[in-house]
């Protein structure tokens, strides 16, 4: 599983809550919404049951002694059930994203302006943890692109560090031309695929 999937399944935010008690032992899973409203779906399956599929902001479903109940919950019903083990969790990852010249690892002039934003932002952080990932477009050959993104994200490593990031905190991954941001053929210069994303946390 790639660091992008990983990110994106730990962003679901299915929660299990159980309790446990002499007679029953009831488990109830909700899928909340995503902060940026996109679409997002997990399959609860359980041994020797059907698997139930939540699609849905604040579809639900609990296991109790009768069996599996699906149903829709709410945001008061989450904060009321499930409020501390909210609280407790780690902030959720901020996203941005970077644009470089074709071929390169040079930002574009817009990137070059919103650079010193992000890195402020990233700054508030007591304790960054920090993931760059790198893109390409799908011009040349895999292996052209895996170093071009790699060498993209490094370069955006460096320049974190270069601004007081701890080397430990930032993690520099590429990804080629795996990820598309708009799909395309091969062989397209495609500009929007030319990029580093930067989750922080």
């Amino acid at each position: 599983m790639s660091i992008s999937s990983i990110v994106r399944a730990a962003a679901l935010a299915a929660l299990i809550a159980v309790t446990g008690g002499c007679a029953t032992r009831s488990e109830t899973i909700v899928l909340l919404p995503e902060k940026d409203g996109r679409d997002t779906a997990v399959t609860v399956a359980r041994e020797g049951k059907e698997p139930v599929v939540l699609d849905k902001p604040y579809a639900a479903v609990r296991q109790t002694q009768f069996g599996q109940e699906k149903y829709t919950s709410d945001a008061d019903d989450v904060a009321k059930k499930f409020g501390p083990a909210l609280g407790a969790q780690p902030a959720r990852f901020a996203t941005f994203t970077l644009f470089f010249v074709e071929g390169r690892d040079e930002f574009t002039d817009e990137s070059k302006r919103a650079v010193d934003g992000i890195f402020t932002e990233i700054a508030r952080r007591p304790v960054p943890d920090v993931i760059v990932i790198g893109h390409t477009d799908t011009m040349g050959t895999d292996q052209i692109n895996d170093a071009l993104a790699l060498q993209r994200a490094e370069f955006v490593r460096r320049e974190l560090i270069r601004r007081g990031v701890a080397a430990d905190n930032v993690q520099a991954i590429g990804r080629g031309k795996r990820e598309l941001a708009v799909p395309t053929p091969d062989n397209v210069a495609e500009p929007r695929n030319r990029r580093v994303v930067i989750l922080v946390r």
